[in-house]
């Protein structure tokens, strides 16, 4: 919740900015993956909001694309 707070409630993918208090419809996403790195994890600086369709969409390619 801490992450959707300091961004807002707004999707952090560029071109997006989806503003929702809605918070079923944003995802506090790893900016890098983690990968079991608890430190990665809890790091809110790795941490950015996103609304669903950015994080099922653009996000999932973009980490497919590059095995992140």
């Amino acid at each position: 919740m801490e992450t959707l707070k300091r961004d807002r409630f707004t999707c952090q993918w560029p071109g997006c900015g989806l503003m929702t208090g809605d918070t079923s419809q944003l995802v506090a996403d790893h900016r890098e993956p983690h990968r079991g790195n608890e430190r990665l994890f809890w790091d809110l600086a790795n941490l950015q909001t996103l609304c669903k369709p950015c994080h099922d969409g653009p996000k999932a390619k973009l980490e497919a694309r590059y095995g992140a």
